[in-house]
């Protein structure tokens, strides 16, 4: 992805999640996604998704047992 793109995904997910330190962060050698992060903390990919001359992006996140044992 490029930098624009990366700019307005952070703006995005910083905005609709009222969190302004997620930011995101390309991925070497990947043109077709980048990688999100709250500070240092890997938080998830968004993958690029041109179809049918639509473009979409997709947020893909795990979530590990051990991080529900708090909630």
């Amino acid at each position: 992805m490029n930098a624009e793109e990366l700019k307005k995904l952070s703006s995005y997910f910083q905005k609709t999640f009222g969190e302004p330190t997620l930011v995101a962060k390309a991925r070497p050698q990947k043109t077709d996604s980048c990688e999100l992060y709250k500070g240092d903390e890997f938080i998830g990919v968004i993958y690029k998704d041109e179809e049918d001359d639509e473009l979409s992006y997709n947020f893909s996140m795990a979530i590990l047992d051990i991080d529900l044992e708090d909630v």
